[in-house]
């Protein structure tokens, strides 16, 4: 799997991935359509990358060149603390195959290592159990549940290690 930043060329795949009910069963907003795709991609490339510098990444199956997803570090602010998410969701072609947490480990390593952030979290739907399993794999633990734009979410952790 490669990651790399994304660009407006990438539209058609990650609309056809963002139009996926399974694949969006955990966000709040569901499905996006087309134009909520175009609006998304768009925010990442301004707004991610030009004032934080990372945002979600264009992940690719390394043999095909193959866009399957999108994942990255997401900034936020939660009861008034800045945090980093570690963010990753993939075509459901690719589930059940391990890359969800091969891209989870890629996207901390950058965080810590590159970033030199002191701390990363996953926000996960309590019934989301297979991003429970990405998160715990890569080392995190259950912090707490926070109330994020309205939904309950849990709050997975983990400090950069010593």
């Amino acid at each position: 799997m490669a990651l790399r930043r994304l660009t407006m060329d990438d539209l058609g795949a990650l609309a056809a991935i963002y139009r996926d009910a399974d694949v969006r069963k955990y966000f709040p907003e569901g499905t996006l359509t087309y134009e909520q795709t175009k609006e998304e991609l768009e925010w990442i490339i301004d707004v991610y990358y030009g004032q934080y510098g990372f945002g979600l990444w264009a992940t690719l199956l390394k043999e095909t060149n193959e866009f399957i997803g999108r994942c990255g570090l997401l900034p936020w602010t939660i009861d008034g603390r800045q945090e980093v998410e570690v963010a990753y969701l993939l075509a459901k072609s690719q589930w059940g195959r391990g890359l969800g947490t091969e891209a989870a480990r890629a996207i901390l390593a950058y965080g810590y290592g590159e970033l030199r952030l002191s701390r990363l979290i996953c926000l996960i739907d309590s019934a989301n159990e297979a991003s429970i399993k990405v998160a715990m794999k890569i080392g995190m633990s259950l912090e707490r549940e926070a109330d994020i734009d309205g939904e309950p979410t849990l709050v997975y952790s983990a400090g950069r290690p010593a």
